[in-house]
């Protein structure tokens, strides 16, 4: 049976966290001693990515203050203002969306954490404890353990409006997000932006390249998208599935109505990729991550 904690637990991906995290530590910090092997985490992973770009960043303007405390903070300062959940220490913050910087390193906004960084009001960090916890006993824990470690809060919406959320691949760990007072609304999206961390890692970590000459239909997007991309949503949204309905059994109101009809719309659209989402299938060349690709579509398409 292809239970989430297989389809989550792919050892490639621990490897890559620790060996990139021992590069990234070695870069900034090359009088330091080395961690012993095996020994960091993917919080760790995701922490040194957060000093690396802010390190860089500082270097290229010049400000030696700035760099320094990177320097000192391979963990770009989260451990002190980080707060307990049921998946490990994370990182909620708040940064206003119209003051994210854009660069060449991504096309979307972004937040890199740095000395100036504070931690989300309290009634937030309320709010992404429950989330996380809601996750984890759904059995996504392992998931957003490795993949959700720094939470970037947006806007406040209602329930029901367009909540937008995202990664950039130079910020593994990282997510973005909108978010409605409730947190299991805010569970489900962390779970489909640790769902692109995750594959991001594992594509990675098993070296597989996949060609960008290669499109099918994405009913999401209602456009043709490189295998890459389709492969993300065929992968990200049947995770979203599952967590809901998970969730229906324990909601009620207008919240299991916005759930049930979300899980409805999913049920439609995925239905759409079957055949589309085996040819892309082939396309991975490593047979572990192929088979959970494949497990996890599947399991969303029984729903």
């Amino acid at each position: 049976m292809d239970t989430l904690a297989y389809l989550f637990g792919l050892p490639p991906i621990d490897r890559l966290h620790h060996e990139r995290t021992q590069r990234i530590h070695a870069l900034i910090r090359p009088e330091a001693q080395p961690p012993q092997p095996n020994t960091s985490t993917a919080a760790d992973y995701c922490l040194a990515h957060h000093s690396l770009e802010g390190a860089e960043a500082a270097a290229r303007a010049g400000d030696a203050a700035t760099f320094d405390w990177y320097v000192a903070h391979p963990d770009a300062g989260a451990t002190t203002s980080s707060i307990p959940t049921a998946v490990g220490t994370r990182m909620v913050v708040t940064p206003t969306l119209a003051d994210l910087p854009r660069s060449p390193i991504s096309e979307t906004p972004y937040y890199v954490l740095g000395p100036g960084t504070e931690p989300a009001q309290p009634h937030l960090c309320n709010l992404a404890t429950d989330a996380y916890a809601s996750a984890a006993r759904a059995g996504f824990g392992d998931l957003l353990a490795a993949h959700a470690v720094v939470l970037c809060l947006l806007r406040t919406k209602n329930l029901g409006e367009t909540l937008d959320s995202w990664t950039i691949s130079r910020l593994p760990g990282t997510v973005f997000m909108d978010h409605v007072d409730d947190p299991v609304v805010l569970a489900r999206d962390l779970i489909h932006e640790a769902g692109h961390n995750w594959l991001n890692d594992a594509l990675a970590a098993t070296g597989c390249k996949i060609s960008n000459t290669t499109h099918f239909h994405s009913p999401w997007k209602q456009t043709m998208r490189p295998a890459f991309g389709f492969l993300h949503a065929c992968w990200a949204f049947p995770l979203t599935m599952l967590f809901t309905a998970h969730a229906l059994n324990s909601t009620t109101g207008d919240l299991h109505r916005f759930l049930t009809a979300y899980l409805d719309q999913q049920r439609s659209l995925l239905a759409g990729t079957a055949t589309d989402h085996a040819c892309a299938l082939e396309l991975i060349s490593d047979d572990g991550l192929r088979h959970r690709l494949a497990a996890a579509h599947r399991q969303a398409l029984a729903l």
